[in-house]
């Protein structure tokens, strides 16, 4: 089957950095689905990966983890979908991915296709609407208030496909004022369009913009994205026991500075439950299903911003490298072979 890999972790502009290639079809065991991947989405995760995890084995990597298609067939004890399906998911970080014609994917990392959007539309959510719900819900836990703190959340890094998902839930299951970041009026406008009630611009210093609002301490921040670069902004806009959560990598941050507002630290990995195959991994099945549900009634939209075209190499280069700039806004998807 076609697919796009690598062998060795080289910048984008390289030749190989990433190539066409054939690799064998896989089968289902177990609880495996195996799906015709009809359209795929671009994480920065996919470009992490590329420069951090070089192939061990001589054989090609393939990379690429949000994915929307067809059920071709299944393993002898999945029981949630059957062939025909269609289905969205994100699939595991320890598993060959989606940048492959067919792939393999336990099925309790994955939901029913929104029967409203395209494949495409439908590629652009699962990694993005799990990691934002996972942060909100299991990680921040929002629904809990914070007393005395103002009933809001600060998410640094709103344009992005994190923050744009994360909007848009905190906004439809929560009271919560949402403050989005952004620097551009290209990416305000699409924050504001997703339902920010607020925007300041993560180009200046956060703190002062963020009291100027008049709706007090936030009891959440969600940082996506150059948490070290806001961190001391952070601490200083923060209510007291507030809750901060991240899903970038930054560079060391002092988390002793949290301490005398007792401010509770999470990190959120959306792969952690495929990883160590918790005993709750199907709650991503039953996630990924009420996201399906709440873009089918209109209530959720994709976040997808461009679409590069058929899933190739130099496509899937152009994504890789636009990415790893961090002007991005939104997801970009590729479709079909």
């Amino acid at each position: 089957m076609k697919a796009v890999g690598y062998r060795h972790s080289l910048p984008i502009q390289d030749a190989s950095s990433l190539m066409d290639v054939e690799v064998p079809r896989p089968l289902p065991n177990g609880r495996d689905l195996l799906v015709r991947v009809l359209a795929i989405s671009v994480n920065p995760v996919d470009a992490k990966m590329r420069l951090r995890s070089a192939p061990q084995n001589g054989l090609h990597r393939v990379l690429g983890w949000d994915a929307s298609g067809i059920v071709e067939d299944v393993g002898r004890e999945a029981t949630l979908f059957n062939r025909g399906d269609a289905v969205f998911y994100a699939g595991a970080i320890d598993r060959q991915g989606t940048n492959a014609e067919f792939h393999l994917v336990d099925e309790r990392l994955v939901g029913p296709k929104p029967r409203s959007l395209s494949h495409a539309e439908s590629a652009a959510v699962p990694l993005t609407a799990i990691t934002a719900w996972e942060t909100l819900f299991d990680r921040l836990d929002v629904r809990r208030p914070v007393p005395g703190a103002g009933n809001a959340i600060l998410i640094i890094g709103g344009a992005g496909g994190v923050g744009s998902m994360a909007i848009q839930l905190a906004r439809q299951l929560t009271g919560l004022v949402v403050i989005a970041t952004a620097s551009r009026d290209e990416t305000s406008a699409w924050v504001k369009g997703l339902g920010a009630h607020q925007v300041v611009d993560h180009r200046k210093p956060l703190a002062a913009q963020v009291s100027a609002l008049g709706i007090g301490a936030p009891a959440f921040v969600l940082s996506t994205t150059q948490t070290d670069k806001h961190f001391d902004e952070i601490v200083e806009l923060i209510a007291p026991q507030g809750r901060l959560a991240l899903i970038d990598d930054p560079e060391p941050i002092d988390v002793r500075k949290l301490k005398r507002k007792s401010v509770s630290l999470h990190w959120e990995l959306m792969f952690t439950r495929s990883i160590f195959k918790t005993a709750d991994m199907a709650k991503q099945h039953e996630l990924l299903a009420a996201v399906s549900a709440l873009l089918d009634e209109g209530r959720l939209r994709t976040t997808l911003a461009q679409n590069f075209g058929k899933i190739n190499a130099a496509n899937l280069k152009r994504a890789h490298a636009l990415l790893e700039t961090g002007t991005a806004k939104g997801k970009i998807v590729l479709e079909g072979f």
